[in-house]
């Protein structure tokens, strides 16, 4: 008999996580209290542990032009709430995938710059509605499911349906799109069929997502930077992306609406004639 994990194995193989070695930094918990309350009289030993960063990184940063450098009292240098905002920011920078030679470009720019891109790219990548991933393991996907052929597990590892975390254990991101897979599949639909139907959906949404995009870079950022990108207007165009999205979504809905009622008029008109004609 089959192992219950038998038609994962291949997502597993074909796992797309990032390796630990190249993965993004992690922002560091923040300090105690007391640290925080005398953040603009802190040494260098207090503000790495303000910031959770080594003292040799904060020197290296200073080497590179990226921390201004400290108030030197009594040959003590001394650091202040500007210098936990900046590291706080590089952090955040590389944890969004810059590099320091990058972040020490957009720290040179206009002030403020690396802070707005920053703004800007949260308000880009933050989900619509983010679900809660369910877990589950591979003795209960396959008693939701069944087995899979090669050409299905492909589809499902394409569209990042279940993720595998090892063990025999399986991430799902999207346990919304797992139930209604499991409806379809009580309606007496195949999995395959499913599955084959939500790549053809995938690939729509994608070309209807570049629309949306192309969209707003003509019309809202090619002319925030023919004009210079003025500074007064940037909280303004992260609102217009923050207001873009979920419009998209809504528009993007009731379309479908229309068109899906549309086609199921047109479709089951047809069958009831055919059904006329055969009495």
């Amino acid at each position: 008999m089959r192992e219950p994990e038998t038609w994962y194995l291949e997502i597993r193989m074909a796992r797309t996580y990032t390796k630990a070695s190249n993965a993004a930094p992690q922002r560091a918990p923040a300090a105690p209290a007391g640290l925080q309350a005398a953040a603009n009289d802190l040494t260098v030993e207090q503000l790495a542990a303000e910031v959770g960063m080594s003292v040799r990184n904060i020197r290296n940063h200073h080497t590179r032009g990226l921390l201004p450098p400290p108030e030197v009292r009594a040959r003590v240098g001394y650091y202040s709430a500007e210098h936990v905002a900046r590291l706080r920011l590089i952090l955040d920078l590389q944890a969004d995938g810059f590099n320091l030679t990058a972040i020490e470009r957009l720290l040179s720019g206009s002030d403020g710059l690396a802070e707005r891109l920053l703004g800007l790219r949260r308000a880009v990548t933050t989900p619509f509605e983010p679900e809660d991933p369910e877990l589950v393991t591979g003795d209960e996907l396959l008693k939701r499911f069944g087995e899979l052929d090669a050409k299905d597990i492909e589809r499902v590892r394409r569209l990042r349906l279940v993720i595998p975390l090892g063990d025999g254990r399986f991430e799902v991101p999207s346990p919304a799109l797992m139930q209604a897979a499991e409806e379809v599949m009580a309606l007496g639909i195949s999995l395959h069929t499913a599955l084959a139907l939500v790549e053809r959906v995938s690939r729509n949404c994608d070309s209807i997502s570049r629309a949306f995009t192309k969209l707003f870079l003509r019309e809202i950022w090619e002319p925030f930077e023919r004009e210079g990108q003025p500074d007064e207007r940037w909280d303004e165009l992260i609102e217009a992306v923050d207001s873009l999205r979920p419009l998209a979504s809504e528009a993007l809905l009731a379309l479908f609406k229309q068109r899906m009622t549309t086609q199921l008029e047109d479709a089951f008109g047809k069958v009831i004639e055919h059904q006329a004609k055969r009495r």
